[in-house]
Protein backbone atom coordinates (compact mmCIF):
# COMPACT_ATOMS: atom_id res chain seq x y z
CA UNK A 1 0.00 0.00 0.00
CA UNK A 2 1.68 3.35 -1.31
CA UNK A 3 1.63 5.88 1.39
CA UNK A 4 0.77 9.34 1.00
CA UNK A 5 2.91 11.86 2.27
CA UNK A 6 0.99 14.74 3.31
CA UNK A 7 1.37 18.19 1.60
CA UNK A 8 3.55 20.74 2.83
CA UNK A 9 2.96 24.50 3.17
CA UNK A 10 4.54 26.43 -0.08
CA UNK A 11 7.15 29.82 0.03
CA UNK A 12 7.99 31.97 -2.42
CA UNK A 13 10.73 34.43 -1.72
CA UNK A 14 11.45 38.02 -3.64
CA UNK A 15 15.18 38.88 -2.77
CA UNK A 16 16.55 42.30 -3.68
CA UNK A 17 19.57 44.05 -3.03
CA UNK A 18 22.77 43.26 -2.50
CA UNK A 19 24.47 39.95 -2.37
CA UNK A 20 24.53 40.25 1.40
CA UNK A 21 20.55 40.26 1.22
CA UNK A 22 20.89 37.68 -0.99
CA UNK A 23 22.51 35.60 1.37
CA UNK A 24 20.10 36.26 4.12
CA UNK A 25 17.15 35.01 1.99
CA UNK A 26 19.41 31.89 1.10
CA UNK A 27 19.60 31.00 4.78
CA UNK A 28 15.95 31.81 5.96
CA UNK A 29 14.81 29.67 3.35
CA UNK A 30 17.13 26.97 4.18
CA UNK A 31 15.38 27.43 7.43
CA UNK A 32 12.37 27.09 6.87
CA UNK A 33 12.85 23.89 4.33
CA UNK A 34 14.39 22.34 7.12
CA UNK A 35 11.16 23.35 9.33
CA UNK A 36 9.57 21.23 6.32
CA UNK A 37 8.25 23.80 3.91
CA UNK A 38 8.75 23.51 0.03
CA UNK A 39 9.50 26.16 -2.22
CA UNK A 40 7.25 27.91 -4.51
CA UNK A 41 9.05 29.43 -7.95
CA UNK A 42 6.06 31.51 -8.42
CA UNK A 43 2.80 33.95 -6.81
CA UNK A 44 0.26 31.37 -7.53
CA UNK A 45 1.69 28.39 -5.57
CA UNK A 46 2.43 30.21 -2.40
CA UNK A 47 1.01 29.86 0.43
CA UNK A 48 2.85 33.15 1.68
CA UNK A 49 5.60 35.48 -0.02
CA UNK A 50 8.32 36.70 1.74
CA UNK A 51 9.71 40.02 0.04
CA UNK A 52 13.45 40.81 1.65
CA UNK A 53 13.62 44.45 0.56
CA UNK A 54 16.30 46.99 0.43
CA UNK A 55 16.41 50.49 2.54
CA UNK A 56 19.65 51.87 0.86
CA UNK A 57 18.13 54.91 -0.77
CA UNK A 58 15.26 56.59 -1.68
CA UNK A 59 15.08 54.44 -5.13
CA UNK A 60 15.84 51.32 -3.61
CA UNK A 61 13.15 52.02 -1.04
CA UNK A 62 10.69 52.37 -3.87
CA UNK A 63 11.58 49.31 -5.85
CA UNK A 64 11.13 47.44 -2.57
CA UNK A 65 7.76 49.22 -2.22
CA UNK A 66 6.34 48.32 -5.42
CA UNK A 67 7.82 44.87 -4.64
CA UNK A 68 5.56 44.84 -1.85
CA UNK A 69 2.71 45.65 -3.66
CA UNK A 70 2.85 43.14 -6.64
CA UNK A 71 3.37 40.34 -4.19
CA UNK A 72 0.15 41.80 -2.35
CA UNK A 73 -1.88 41.90 -5.52
CA UNK A 74 -0.45 38.55 -7.01
CA UNK A 75 -0.98 36.13 -3.56
CA UNK A 76 -2.18 38.50 -0.67
CA UNK A 77 -0.15 36.97 2.14
CA UNK A 78 3.36 38.54 2.82
CA UNK A 79 5.92 39.28 5.02
CA UNK A 80 8.30 41.77 4.62
CA UNK A 81 11.90 41.49 5.62
CA UNK A 82 15.45 43.37 5.31
CA UNK A 83 16.66 46.64 5.93
CA UNK A 84 13.58 48.32 5.14
CA UNK A 85 11.98 46.23 7.83
CA UNK A 86 12.93 48.84 10.46
CA UNK A 87 10.16 51.33 8.27
CA UNK A 88 7.44 48.63 10.09
CA UNK A 89 4.98 51.64 10.27
CA UNK A 90 5.17 53.14 6.81
CA UNK A 91 5.37 49.53 5.30
CA UNK A 92 2.27 48.89 7.34
CA UNK A 93 0.49 52.86 6.42
CA UNK A 94 0.71 51.57 2.72
CA UNK A 95 -0.10 48.04 3.10
CA UNK A 96 -2.17 47.56 5.51
CA UNK A 97 -2.46 43.65 5.10
CA UNK A 98 1.37 42.24 5.06
CA UNK A 99 1.28 39.84 7.56
CA UNK A 100 4.57 40.66 9.23
CA UNK A 101 7.52 42.86 9.00
CA UNK A 102 10.73 41.86 10.45
CA UNK A 103 14.12 43.91 9.82
CA UNK A 104 17.44 42.91 8.37
CA UNK A 105 19.23 39.44 9.07
CA UNK A 106 16.25 38.69 11.84
CA UNK A 107 16.31 35.28 10.67
CA UNK A 108 14.16 33.68 13.86
CA UNK A 109 11.65 36.65 13.63
CA UNK A 110 10.73 36.01 10.02
CA UNK A 111 10.73 32.07 10.46
CA UNK A 112 7.99 32.58 13.50
CA UNK A 113 6.06 34.99 11.23
CA UNK A 114 5.89 32.41 8.44
CA UNK A 115 4.63 29.43 11.06
CA UNK A 116 2.36 31.81 12.31
CA UNK A 117 0.63 32.42 8.62
CA UNK A 118 1.18 28.98 7.27
CA UNK A 119 1.57 26.43 10.56
CA UNK A 120 4.26 23.61 9.00
CA UNK A 121 2.92 20.07 8.47
CA UNK A 122 4.11 18.01 10.91
CA UNK A 123 3.87 14.18 9.25
CA UNK A 124 6.18 11.35 10.12
CA UNK A 125 8.61 11.53 7.50
CA UNK A 126 9.17 15.33 7.87
CA UNK A 127 12.94 16.03 8.98
CA UNK A 128 13.75 12.46 8.30
CA UNK A 129 16.59 13.07 5.14
CA UNK A 130 18.85 16.40 5.77
CA UNK A 131 18.43 18.23 3.09
CA UNK A 132 21.01 21.02 1.37
CA UNK A 133 21.42 24.55 1.75
CA UNK A 134 19.29 26.50 -0.25
CA UNK A 135 21.41 28.60 -2.90
CA UNK A 136 19.83 31.58 -5.28
CA UNK A 137 23.00 31.77 -7.23
CA UNK A 138 24.13 29.20 -9.88
CA UNK A 139 25.99 25.55 -8.23
CA UNK A 140 29.30 27.15 -9.52
CA UNK A 141 29.71 30.16 -7.72
CA UNK A 142 28.33 31.20 -4.01
CA UNK A 143 28.55 34.23 -1.62
CA UNK A 144 30.66 33.52 1.85
CA UNK A 145 29.32 36.49 4.17
CA UNK A 146 32.31 36.86 6.92
CA UNK A 147 30.02 39.33 9.25
CA UNK A 148 27.37 41.63 9.79
CA UNK A 149 27.23 45.42 10.31
CA UNK A 150 29.81 48.58 10.43
CA UNK A 151 31.56 50.59 12.49
CA UNK A 152 31.99 53.51 9.77
CA UNK A 153 30.00 56.40 10.24
CA UNK A 154 29.84 57.95 6.68
CA UNK A 155 27.87 60.57 6.30
CA UNK A 156 25.93 59.21 3.71
CA UNK A 157 25.13 55.49 4.94
CA UNK A 158 22.75 54.32 7.23
CA UNK A 159 23.89 50.50 7.26
CA UNK A 160 25.04 50.93 10.86
CA UNK A 161 21.42 52.01 11.90
CA UNK A 162 19.86 48.98 9.78
CA UNK A 163 22.69 46.14 10.59
CA UNK A 164 23.94 47.43 13.25
CA UNK A 165 27.49 47.51 14.50
CA UNK A 166 30.16 45.24 13.23
CA UNK A 167 29.55 41.41 14.33
CA UNK A 168 31.99 38.84 12.82
CA UNK A 169 31.38 35.13 12.53
CA UNK A 170 33.93 32.25 14.02
CA UNK A 171 37.14 31.91 11.77
CA UNK A 172 36.40 28.42 11.81
CA UNK A 173 32.47 28.77 11.03
CA UNK A 174 33.28 30.57 8.02
CA UNK A 175 36.05 28.11 6.84
CA UNK A 176 33.36 24.82 7.38
CA UNK A 177 31.36 26.68 5.03
CA UNK A 178 33.44 27.59 2.20
CA UNK A 179 34.58 23.98 2.34
CA UNK A 180 31.16 22.60 2.69
CA UNK A 181 30.36 24.62 -0.84
CA UNK A 182 33.73 23.76 -2.83
CA UNK A 183 32.55 19.94 -1.81
CA UNK A 184 28.86 20.69 -3.24
CA UNK A 185 30.81 22.16 -6.23
CA UNK A 186 31.58 25.81 -5.91
CA UNK A 187 34.26 27.19 -8.16
CA UNK A 188 34.22 30.14 -7.25
CA UNK A 189 33.88 31.69 -3.64
CA UNK A 190 32.25 35.57 -3.22
CA UNK A 191 33.79 37.20 0.20
CA UNK A 192 31.48 39.54 1.00
CA UNK A 193 30.49 41.71 4.27
CA UNK A 194 29.69 45.56 4.92
CA UNK A 195 33.47 45.38 5.58
CA UNK A 196 35.97 42.69 5.19
CA UNK A 197 39.64 44.15 5.70
CA UNK A 198 37.51 45.16 9.37
CA UNK A 199 36.53 41.38 9.84
CA UNK A 200 37.34 40.24 12.87
CA UNK A 201 38.19 43.38 15.07
CA UNK A 202 35.12 43.39 17.45
CA UNK A 203 35.87 40.06 18.79
CA UNK A 204 39.33 40.52 18.99
CA UNK A 205 40.83 38.58 16.10
CA UNK A 206 40.00 35.62 18.43
CA UNK A 207 42.01 32.04 16.96
CA UNK A 208 39.73 29.11 16.71
CA UNK A 209 41.18 25.07 15.49
CA UNK A 210 41.32 24.63 11.88
CA UNK A 211 42.00 21.02 11.10
CA UNK A 212 44.23 20.89 13.95
CA UNK A 213 46.03 24.66 13.50
CA UNK A 214 45.31 27.64 15.41
CA UNK A 215 44.36 30.72 12.78
CA UNK A 216 43.07 33.99 13.45
CA UNK A 217 39.69 35.75 12.88
CA UNK A 218 41.63 38.43 10.22
CA UNK A 219 41.32 39.13 6.71
CA UNK A 220 44.96 37.70 5.82
CA UNK A 221 44.42 34.52 7.88
CA UNK A 222 41.07 33.96 6.22
CA UNK A 223 42.07 34.54 2.80
CA UNK A 224 45.39 32.49 3.49
CA UNK A 225 43.08 29.29 4.05
CA UNK A 226 40.58 29.58 1.67
CA UNK A 227 43.54 29.88 -0.73
CA UNK A 228 44.28 26.18 0.95
CA UNK A 229 40.79 24.44 -0.03
CA UNK A 230 41.01 22.88 -3.96
CA UNK A 231 37.85 21.87 -6.21
CA UNK A 232 36.86 17.97 -7.13
CA UNK A 233 39.24 18.38 -9.90
CA UNK A 234 42.30 19.57 -7.32
CA UNK A 235 42.41 23.16 -8.50
CA UNK A 236 42.16 25.82 -5.68
CA UNK A 237 38.61 27.68 -6.20
CA UNK A 238 38.90 31.31 -7.62
CA UNK A 239 38.10 33.52 -4.19
CA UNK A 240 36.99 36.69 -4.67
CA UNK A 241 37.41 40.00 -1.99
CA UNK A 242 34.53 42.26 -1.85
CA UNK A 243 34.23 45.35 0.06
CA UNK A 244 37.27 45.53 0.91
CA UNK A 245 38.72 48.63 3.08
CA UNK A 246 42.13 49.77 1.75
CA UNK A 247 44.03 49.08 5.66
CA UNK A 248 47.45 48.39 5.59
CA UNK A 249 47.29 44.68 5.97
CA UNK A 250 45.48 44.24 2.59
CA UNK A 251 48.99 44.72 1.31
CA UNK A 252 49.85 41.26 2.45
CA UNK A 253 46.99 39.43 0.70
CA UNK A 254 48.46 41.06 -2.94
CA UNK A 255 51.52 37.95 -2.81
CA UNK A 256 48.32 35.88 -2.37
CA UNK A 257 46.66 36.94 -5.38
CA UNK A 258 50.48 36.60 -7.13
CA UNK A 259 50.82 33.11 -5.78
CA UNK A 260 47.51 31.56 -7.49
CA UNK A 261 45.74 31.10 -4.30
CA UNK A 262 43.24 34.31 -4.59
CA UNK A 263 41.48 35.40 -7.70
CA UNK A 264 43.55 39.16 -8.67
CA UNK A 265 40.62 40.79 -8.00
CA UNK A 266 39.46 43.97 -5.30
CA UNK A 267 37.11 45.40 -4.74
CA UNK A 268 37.65 48.37 -2.82
CA UNK A 269 34.62 51.49 -2.42
CA UNK A 270 37.05 54.56 -2.57
CA UNK A 271 33.59 56.42 -3.10
CA UNK A 272 35.67 59.88 -4.07
CA UNK A 273 39.12 60.90 -4.05
CA UNK A 274 39.38 65.07 -3.52
CA UNK A 275 40.13 65.20 0.69
CA UNK A 276 37.72 67.73 1.15
CA UNK A 277 35.13 65.76 0.01
CA UNK A 278 36.66 62.04 1.76
CA UNK A 279 36.20 64.97 4.89
CA UNK A 280 32.71 65.96 4.42
CA UNK A 281 31.70 62.08 3.84
CA UNK A 282 33.84 61.05 6.90
CA UNK A 283 36.31 58.48 5.04
CA UNK A 284 39.86 58.30 4.78
CA UNK A 285 41.48 61.05 2.69
CA UNK A 286 44.63 59.19 1.78
CA UNK A 287 43.60 59.43 -2.07
CA UNK A 288 47.85 59.47 -2.40
CA UNK A 289 48.96 57.46 -0.48
CA UNK A 290 46.42 54.94 -2.04
CA UNK A 291 47.84 55.44 -5.39
CA UNK A 292 51.30 54.46 -4.42
CA UNK A 293 49.98 50.98 -2.52
CA UNK A 294 47.83 50.63 -6.50
CA UNK A 295 51.62 50.78 -8.37
CA UNK A 296 53.03 48.33 -5.33
CA UNK A 297 50.27 45.86 -6.15
CA UNK A 298 50.73 46.03 -9.62
CA UNK A 299 54.38 45.46 -9.47
CA UNK A 300 53.89 42.50 -7.30
CA UNK A 301 50.83 41.19 -9.03
CA UNK A 302 50.74 42.53 -12.91
CA UNK A 303 47.08 41.34 -13.20
CA UNK A 304 45.43 42.47 -10.22
CA UNK A 305 42.22 43.94 -11.36
CA UNK A 306 40.64 46.32 -9.10
CA UNK A 307 37.19 47.92 -8.70
CA UNK A 308 35.41 50.34 -7.33
CA UNK A 309 32.63 52.66 -6.65
CA UNK A 310 32.05 56.63 -6.87
CA UNK A 311 29.36 59.25 -5.48
CA UNK A 312 29.33 62.20 -7.22
CA UNK A 313 27.17 65.64 -6.88
CA UNK A 314 27.97 65.49 -2.65
CA UNK A 315 26.85 68.39 -1.09
CA UNK A 316 29.60 70.58 -1.33
CA UNK A 317 31.19 68.82 -4.29
CA UNK A 318 32.88 71.54 -6.29
CA UNK A 319 33.81 71.26 -9.85
CA UNK A 320 37.65 71.54 -8.59
CA UNK A 321 36.67 68.78 -6.76
CA UNK A 322 35.72 66.74 -9.53
CA UNK A 323 38.11 67.45 -11.18
CA UNK A 324 40.78 66.24 -9.16
CA UNK A 325 38.64 63.07 -8.84
CA UNK A 326 39.06 62.55 -12.86
CA UNK A 327 42.40 63.44 -12.94
CA UNK A 328 43.44 61.18 -10.07
CA UNK A 329 41.37 58.22 -12.24
CA UNK A 330 43.93 58.73 -14.97
CA UNK A 331 46.16 58.09 -12.24
CA UNK A 332 44.40 55.16 -10.72
CA UNK A 333 43.26 53.42 -14.29
CA UNK A 334 40.86 51.25 -12.10
CA UNK A 335 40.04 48.25 -13.88
CA UNK A 336 35.78 48.48 -13.00
CA UNK A 337 34.09 51.34 -11.79
CA UNK A 338 30.98 52.45 -10.84
CA UNK A 339 29.70 55.53 -10.67
CA UNK A 340 26.02 56.68 -8.49
CA UNK A 341 24.60 60.14 -8.28
CA UNK A 342 24.21 61.17 -4.38
CA UNK A 343 20.89 60.86 -3.01
CA UNK A 344 20.05 61.94 0.06
CA UNK A 345 19.21 58.43 2.22
CA UNK A 346 16.47 59.43 5.46
CA UNK A 347 18.43 59.40 8.41
CA UNK A 348 22.23 60.03 7.11
CA UNK A 349 24.22 63.18 8.43
CA UNK A 350 24.90 64.60 4.65
CA UNK A 351 21.48 65.59 4.41
CA UNK A 352 22.01 68.48 6.42
CA UNK A 353 25.17 69.44 4.79
CA UNK A 354 25.07 72.87 2.75
CA UNK A 355 25.88 73.66 -0.54
CA UNK A 356 23.28 71.12 -2.42
CA UNK A 357 24.69 70.44 -5.70
CA UNK A 358 21.89 70.47 -8.52
CA UNK A 359 20.34 67.58 -10.15
CA UNK A 360 21.64 69.45 -13.53
CA UNK A 361 25.55 69.45 -12.59
CA UNK A 362 24.98 65.82 -10.84
CA UNK A 363 23.89 64.56 -14.52
CA UNK A 364 26.68 66.25 -16.09
CA UNK A 365 29.31 65.23 -13.86
CA UNK A 366 27.56 61.77 -13.88
CA UNK A 367 27.90 62.05 -17.84
CA UNK A 368 31.43 63.33 -17.50
CA UNK A 369 32.86 60.49 -15.23
CA UNK A 370 31.02 57.35 -17.14
CA UNK A 371 32.88 58.84 -20.13
CA UNK A 372 36.12 58.66 -18.44
CA UNK A 373 35.87 55.33 -16.64
CA UNK A 374 34.56 53.64 -19.70
CA UNK A 375 37.83 55.17 -22.02
CA UNK A 376 40.08 53.58 -19.39
CA UNK A 377 37.65 50.41 -19.24
CA UNK A 378 38.40 49.95 -23.31
CA UNK A 379 41.88 50.53 -23.14
CA UNK A 380 42.84 48.07 -20.33
CA UNK A 381 40.33 45.40 -22.04
CA UNK A 382 42.25 45.79 -25.65
CA UNK A 383 45.10 45.27 -24.12
CA UNK A 384 43.93 41.60 -23.38
CA UNK A 385 43.35 40.77 -27.02
CA UNK A 386 45.68 38.40 -27.87
CA UNK A 387 45.76 36.63 -24.51
CA UNK A 388 44.73 33.51 -23.66
CA UNK A 389 42.46 34.04 -20.10
CA UNK A 390 40.98 31.53 -17.71
CA UNK A 391 37.57 32.17 -18.19
CA UNK A 392 34.61 30.78 -16.23
CA UNK A 393 31.43 29.33 -18.21
CA UNK A 394 28.36 30.84 -16.81
CA UNK A 395 25.92 30.05 -19.34
CA UNK A 396 26.24 28.03 -22.42
CA UNK A 397 23.66 28.80 -25.22
CA UNK A 398 21.42 27.18 -28.10
CA UNK A 399 22.55 26.12 -31.28
CA UNK A 400 22.16 29.05 -33.90
CA UNK A 401 20.68 28.39 -37.54
CA UNK A 402 24.69 26.10 -38.53
CA UNK A 403 24.58 24.51 -35.25
CA UNK A 404 27.43 26.50 -33.55
CA UNK A 405 26.99 27.34 -29.76
CA UNK A 406 27.90 30.31 -28.26
CA UNK A 407 28.70 30.54 -24.03
CA UNK A 408 28.88 33.62 -21.40
CA UNK A 409 31.27 33.44 -18.96
CA UNK A 410 33.95 35.76 -16.81
CA UNK A 411 37.56 36.45 -16.65
CA UNK A 412 39.23 36.60 -13.15
CA UNK A 413 38.76 40.34 -13.44
CA UNK A 414 35.23 40.39 -13.90
CA UNK A 415 32.51 39.60 -10.84
CA UNK A 416 28.78 38.26 -11.55
CA UNK A 417 26.27 40.62 -11.99
CA UNK A 418 28.50 43.93 -11.39
CA UNK A 419 31.10 43.42 -13.85
CA UNK A 420 31.61 42.72 -17.92
CA UNK A 421 31.23 39.07 -19.77
CA UNK A 422 33.42 37.12 -21.91
CA UNK A 423 31.43 36.05 -24.85
CA UNK A 424 32.51 32.81 -26.54
CA UNK A 425 32.03 31.57 -29.74
CA UNK A 426 32.01 27.91 -31.13
CA UNK A 427 32.21 26.43 -27.67
CA UNK A 428 31.79 22.22 -28.00
CA UNK A 429 29.17 20.44 -27.38
CA UNK A 430 29.19 19.24 -23.69
CA UNK A 431 30.49 22.39 -22.19
CA UNK A 432 29.03 22.58 -18.41
CA UNK A 433 28.15 25.75 -16.67
CA UNK A 434 31.23 26.42 -13.51
CA UNK A 435 33.85 25.13 -16.31
CA UNK A 436 36.57 26.97 -16.26
CA UNK A 437 38.31 27.00 -19.55
CA UNK A 438 41.45 28.42 -21.47
CA UNK A 439 40.11 31.30 -23.66
CA UNK A 440 41.91 33.49 -26.38
CA UNK A 441 40.78 36.66 -26.41
CA UNK A 442 39.89 38.12 -29.74
CA UNK A 443 38.41 40.86 -29.48
CA UNK A 444 37.05 43.80 -26.81
CA UNK A 445 35.00 46.47 -26.55
CA UNK A 446 34.17 49.26 -23.06
CA UNK A 447 33.19 46.24 -20.97
CA UNK A 448 33.13 43.04 -22.53
CA UNK A 449 35.81 40.35 -24.33
CA UNK A 450 34.91 38.35 -26.80
CA UNK A 451 37.16 35.09 -27.71
CA UNK A 452 36.90 31.30 -28.43
CA UNK A 453 38.50 28.55 -26.27
CA UNK A 454 42.21 28.07 -26.60
CA UNK A 455 43.78 25.29 -28.58
CA UNK A 456 45.63 23.12 -26.57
Amino acid sequence: MAIELPAQPRVGMVSLGCPKALVDSERILTRLRADGYEMSPDYAGADVVLVNTCGFLDSAKEESLAAIGEAISENGRVIVTGCMGNEAEAIRAKFPDVLAVTGAHQYEAVVEAVHEAAPPGQGPFVDLIPQPDIKLTPRHYSYLKISEGCNHACSFCIIPQLRGKLVSRRIDAVLREAEKLVAAGTRELLVISQDTSAYGVDIKHESRDWHGAPVRAHMTDLARELGQLRTADGRPPWVRLHYVYPYPHVDAVIPLMAEGLLTPYLDIPFQHASPSVLKAMKRPANEAKVLDRLRSWREICPDIAVRSSFVVGFPGETEADFQYLLDWLDEAQLDRVGAFRFEPVAGASANDLPDAVPEEVKEERYARIMAKTEAISAAKLGAKVGRVLPVIIDEVGEPDEDGDLGATGRSQADAPEIDGNVFLRNVPEGLAQGSIVDVLIEDADAHDLFGVIAEN
